[in-house]
């Protein structure tokens, strides 16, 4: 077996295939989005008016939604604050409720435990 570094199929000063073997590229434009944080983004679509451009773009840089007005870009996401069971329960039931569900509680166990003792 010969040794050698060659690449297997290419000579040298082979550039990368042209055009007459991929085809045409495609037209394109590029369409600027700005973020809250006032980055840009610029990426390029297919120039086709079957194709539509998506108006708002997720900023690569900070994850924030990117639109393409640069003096009024969308509000950043509100991450809501982590909720435990009890403030889920607090949401659909009023102290009340849970004071009567309470007492109903104790008396049944209380009743359970007169039966038992």
């Amino acid at each position: 077996m010969a040794g050698g570094s060659a690449i297997r199929g290419s000579r040298v000063g082979a550039g990368p295939m042209g055009e007459e073997e991929r085809g045409e590229i495609a037209p394109r434009i590029t369409i600027s989005y700005w973020c809250a944080n006032g980055h840009e983004t610029r990426p390029s679509f297919v120039d086709d008016p079957a194709t539509s451009v998506p108006l708002s773009w997720d900023c690569p840089r900070c994850g924030f939604p990117a639109g393409m007005d640069p003096l009024d870009p969308p509000d950043p996401p509100r991450n809501e604050p982590y909720k435990t069971h009890l403030a889920y329960v607090k949401e659909r039931r009023s102290a009340e409720d849970g004071a009567q569900l309470l007492d109903e509680a104790l008396a049944a166990l209380r009743a359970r435990r007169g039966e038992d003792g």
